[in-house]
């Protein structure tokens, strides 16, 4: 809807690392992005940095925004803009910060803030792999659509959005997580901790012995390619451990919303070293108590990144069936499926594609009423 747009929104990808400024006109960044760290750990520091960063944003445009539009780790009151609560990437804001007010104050625009897994889900809802993804069926005459989607972030944290009948669904309270679920390998410890940069480095190290060097994830991936000394065994279980707790929390996600699944971040690097834990997660099974098997998810799942089971997911298991008491014929297709795939457009970029959306369909919103 907003892919030819020509207004400008400022957008900002807030990591606990770094922050990425940009702005953007319809789908397309029209500066280049300005990176900064954004140092969390100190809120007068963090606040100056991002006025810093969207001042020179706005003095190369060639005329005036009409708002910021931002991703913000949560939990928060995201329609107030107010930042606060239980933040690991952001301890300086746990106290609450009128994040919002003070940007909408400081430079007289409106300011739309919202969870980054959010903004990465909707974006890839609006103008990624959702969007793609219909295109590819209509052109291959199915004639099925999807408007449900999760958007997963593997990076920091383990980020989600959800997106339900083609809407941003931000729940009663601005707090759809699956973060905080069980952990599958330590029931009493949360998902994050074993699906998150921080884990793939802690598990490495346990499972190698190595407790000396401080290796990336990256360093981690090339050990396990073979391409950086280490211990690949130790590399690639790193990874599929990674999978396993993600796959755990995406199944329970999936169950509960019925949704096609798009991942992001920095970690999907090594997707082929984590996706097979996370297909064995979605496709496997629990017990009823007289012994039985029940699906964990009760759709097919497949991998729409690979060509055969694409191929299968569109054609499914479609037949005729009569109309009882008439000639006339139905077209029937039992299969429940469903699919996970990786983000073509990266995060940053579907996160700042969800910021503009989300802003300019509040405008227009509200210029309506």
């Amino acid at each position: 809807m907003y892919k030819f747009d020509r207004r400008i929104v400022i957008t900002l990808d807030a990591g606990g690392t770094n922050f990425v400024f940009s702005a953007m006109r319809g789908y397309d960044f029209i500066v280049d992005p300005i990176t900064y760290p954004s140092n969390s750990h100190d809120l007068d520091l963090c606040l100056s940095t991002m006025v810093k960063g969207f001042e020179e944003v706005i003095a190369q445009l060639p005329e005036k925004p009409v708002a910021i539009s931002f991703a913000f780790p949560g939990p928060a009151d995201y329609r107030a803009g107010i930042i606060g609560g239980y933040l690991p990437n952001f301890p300086s804001f746990r106290d609450g910060v009128a994040l919002g007010p003070f940007l909408s104050r400081r430079f007289g625009l409106p300011v739309f803030i919202n969870n980054d897994g959010d903004l990465f889900a909707f974006g890839e809802a609006t103008g990624g792999a959702l969007p793609e993804l219909n295109r590819r069926l209509a052109d291959l005459g199915s004639s099925r659509q999807y408007y449900n989607l999760l958007g997963y972030t593997f990076g920091t944290g383990l980020g989600i959005g959800s997106v339900i009948n083609s809407q941003l669904n931000l729940g009663n309270n601005s707090c759809v997580e699956t973060f905080c679920l069980p952990n599958k390998l330590y029931q009493d410890i949360i998902a994050e901790e074993g699906a998150s940069i921080r884990a793939i480095k802690r598990e490495y190290a346990r499972l190698s012995g190595d407790n000396t060097n401080d290796y990336t994830p990256y360093d981690i991936y090339r050990i396990a390619s073979g391409e950086l000394e280490g211990d690949p065994e130790a590399a690639r279980q790193a990874f599929d451990l990674f999978g396993q707790v993600a796959g755990d929390a995406f199944a329970t996600a999936v169950t509960l919303t019925d949704s096609l699944i798009v991942i992001g971040g920095g970690v999907t690097g090594a997707i082929d070293y984590i996706k097979p834990a996370l297909l064995r997660e979605l496709r496997s099974s629990l017990k009823t108590m007289t012994g039985d098997d029940v699906q964990r998810v009760q759709m097919r799942v497949f991998d729409l990144d690979n060509p055969q089971e694409f191929a299968e997911f569109v054609v499914g298991a479609s037949r005729q069936i009569n109309v009882y008491g008439s000639d006339d014929t139905v077209t029937y297709d039992p299969m429940k499926r469903t699919g996970i795939m990786v983000s073509k457009l990266g995060a940053s970029k579907a996160i700042s594609i969800g910021a503009y959306v989300y802003a300019l369909s509040r405008i227009d919103a509200d210029s309506n009423n």
